[in-house]
């Protein structure tokens, strides 16, 4: 099934989407203007990314 730009915006606007959007943008604006990144906030991007990339492809193998 082919997903339509509709679909796929939608997705986007889901909160576990919202999330690892807004912590990954934190992620690039304190690389950015300080330069430096504490360890738990490393710790803590890499977990939530990996559990949303973790959940999309268990989705979308679930639908195939």
């Amino acid at each position: 099934m082919k997903l339509t730009i509709k679909d796929r915006v939608a997705n986007l606007l889901r909160v576990k989407s919202i999330i690892a959007l807004l912590l990954t943008l934190t992620f690039c604006a304190l690389t950015l203007y300080s330069g430096s990144i504490t360890e738990s906030f490393t710790n803590i991007l890499l977990i939530v990314i990996g559990f949303y990339f973790g959940q999309s492809s268990k989705n979308i193998n679930v639908r195939e």
